[in-house]
């Protein structure tokens, strides 16, 4: 636990989230998708990690048995009850684990809420917090909270690299348009970042914040001009 914040330094909420109503081929209406899984880690801007949570959500992953179903990564479900038995994650429902993110937010000043591909996130924590609630609390971040795309920097900074583009298409990790372009997911930059090239993305939440955090502080050492704010088109580093 964390006894000491060195008020210099800039912290940041980095967050990941799994969630239901998935296809058979993983893609999620995010304003639709439910979370289960919801991991964060409290971060600054080089990475360093200073507290973190991997919650799982009782509404949805208890109280929802049914739907759990069609969760695309519903075959770890076994491996989620053996990390709660062993203390590993923690079961909590939507009121304590907001108040945990809140805390967190006051405690440490964060500057802004970051998840690669954020909209995802953002989109589908409200609609968990408006399910459970039933409308009566519609967002799940505190007013005013900022949030960053660490999807946006990597498209500005990581994958304008020629080395990142010549990557994607030696390991054919591009997009199956017309003309092929490097994709841009967590788990392809965070192989290209580390030279992991074996690398496989847990898809679980808190475990995904780790390497997310480190996508986060590789496109913050580039002191390059690229977007940040999910809600805004380009800012200066």
């Amino acid at each position: 636990m964390v006894t000491h914040i060195d008020r210099r330094k800039a912290y940041y909420l980095m967050i990941d989230t799994e969630t239901t109503n998935s296809s058979a081929d993983g893609k999620v209406d995010r304003t639709n998708a439910l979370c289960y899984d919801i991991g964060f880690a409290v971060i600054d801007k080089k990475g360093n990690i200073y507290e973190s949570y991997s919650f799982v959500v009782d509404e949805v992953f208890f109280g929802m048995a049914d739907i759990m179903t069609s969760a695309y990564y519903a075959d770890k479900i076994p491996k989620y009850l053996e990390d709660i038995v062993d203390g590993n994650r923690t079961v909590a429902n939507r009121y304590e684990i907001h108040a945990t993110i809140k805390m967190l937010i006051e405690k440490y000043q964060i500057v802004a809420v970051v998840a690669h591909n954020a909209l995802f996130d953002y989109s589908a924590t409200n609609a968990t917090q408006r399910y459970i609630t039933k409308s009566k609390y519609r967002y799940f971040f505190p007013y005013g909270t900022v949030f960053y795309d660490t999807l946006k920097m990597a498209q500005d900074t990581i994958c304008k690299q020629k080395s990142y583009q010549s990557f994607c298409f030696a390991n054919g990790y591009v997009t199956k348009h017309k003309t092929p372009r490097p994709r841009a997911t967590a788990e392809i930059i965070y192989k290209y970042i580390t030279g992991q090239h074996d690398f496989s993305e847990s898809h679980t939440g808190l475990e995904d914040v780790l390497i997310e955090a480190k996508i986060f502080a590789h496109c913050m050492r580039q002191h390059k001009k690229m977007r940040k704010n999910l809600f805004q088109n380009v800012e200066k580093f």
